[in-house]
């Protein structure tokens, strides 16, 4: 992948011995994915939808290529391995989770490798009047339970113990031992996943899975957060808050409270779909639903969040409709509904074919 020219290159290449390295270099934006791509604190924090917002049509043909990319990356059949360091949100995931290997870890490191570091994962989408996407109705669905439900919807923030219990990482890698595995790495000159796990494995250990952690409660998870509906499922956890005062219960309560209620039952649906479908479906489906985000017909929620959230940052945003029951499954349905409009056609995926299991099967 060569590096886009703007104001600088927002992807840096390397080459080193046998692997590829590609660095995000949008460090005052925490490495929002942009057209063009970043490095800094964060690995990447998200697509930089305050950029979308501004201009619809180039925010579709962003969707677009993202999406297209997520694909790639879910069916390449070289190994990626990830190293994700800092604050891995929404699109974050895309260019990551999509890979062979994740490796997480117990702090944030100053790393600038094609190797992403883990410190914090959230899908907080439903917050900004959008949904789970870039293959995230995929991987969501195939965590433990319902726990793909729970981060989905509440955009609760995962550490690197978490990412590795629930399957998201692969590994988890103490940081002091990321420059060996690194040094490791360098030198494997096969793209064999078996070869390159076993390296990752000899530098990995299991790692503490903190007493509050929502993880160690799969039993109460599972039993509210699959319900048939949001509401079913916001009436769960406030029963189960009325006999245990566990933390990550009323915050799960709050954040649903606050997200956008067409967000949250839009999300719902796709997860729920994504049981059922291939990375390629999931990913066809999402930008249909993308788009019907983007024209506002149903809702303008993603353009009040983003106000709200990214641009005025007052943090009120003034959700239309305002309130889960007035969202009905006529209003869900047509962001599931094809768009007859050539200007909002959907997304096609370049053909993949002849690729084997470990290229389609990373979850």
């Amino acid at each position: 992948m060569a590096s886009a020219q703007s104001q600088e290159d927002q992807v840096l290449e390397e080459e080193t011995s046998f692997v590829r390295i590609l660095t995000l270099n949008r460090p005052r934006q925490l490495n929002a994915l942009s057209a063009q791509m970043g490095k800094g604190r964060a690995f990447c924090a998200g697509g930089d939808v305050a950029a979308v917002v501004r201009g619809i049509n180039e925010g579709a043909k962003f969707f677009s290529k993202e999406f297209i990319l997520n694909y790639l990356m879910a069916t390449y059949t070289k190994p990626q391995v990830s190293i994700l360091n800092g604050i891995v949100m929404g699109g974050g995931a895309g260019v990551s989770i999509h890979g062979r290997f994740r490796v997480a870890t117990e702090n944030s490191v100053c790393n600038t490798a094609l190797f992403l570091v883990i410190k914090v994962f959230a899908m907080p989408e439903t917050a900004l009047g959008l949904f789970p996407d870039i293959g995230a109705s995929y991987f969501l669905s195939r965590l433990p339970g319902f726990f793909g439900e729970y981060v989905g919807l509440t955009g609760a923030r995962l550490d690197g113990a978490e990412m590795r219990a629930c399957g998201l990482a692969t590994h988890f890698v103490p940081s002091s031992r990321l420059a060996l595995l690194e040094e490791a790495l360098y030198k494997v000159n096969s793209s064999d996943p078996a070869v390159i796990s076993a390296v990752i494995d000899k530098f990995s250990l299991e790692p503490y899975l903190k007493d509050h952690s929502a993880y160690h409660w799969m039993d109460v998870i599972d039993k509210c957060f699959s319900r048939r509906t949001v509401e079913e499922i916001l009436s769960a956890l406030e029963s189960e808050s009325t006999n245990r005062a566990d933390a990550w219960i009323s915050d799960a309560i709050q954040s649903l409270k606050k997200a956008s209620p067409t967000s949250l039952k839009i999300s719902l649906r796709s997860i729920r779909e994504g049981r059922l479908q291939g990375v390629g479906q999931c990913l066809i489906r999402e930008y249909r639903m993308v788009c019907h985000v983007m024209m506002g017909e149903v809702s303008k929620d993603f353009f009040e969040g983003c106000r709200a959230i990214l641009l005025d940052k007052d943090k009120n945003p003034k959700w239309k409709p305002s309130k889960l029951e007035l969202v009905n499954d006529n209003m869900v349905d047509q962001y599931f509904s094809k768009i007859n409009d050539d200007r909002w056609e959907d997304i096609k995926l370049p053909a993949r074919s002849n690729l084997p299991a470990t290229a389609i099967a990373k979850l």
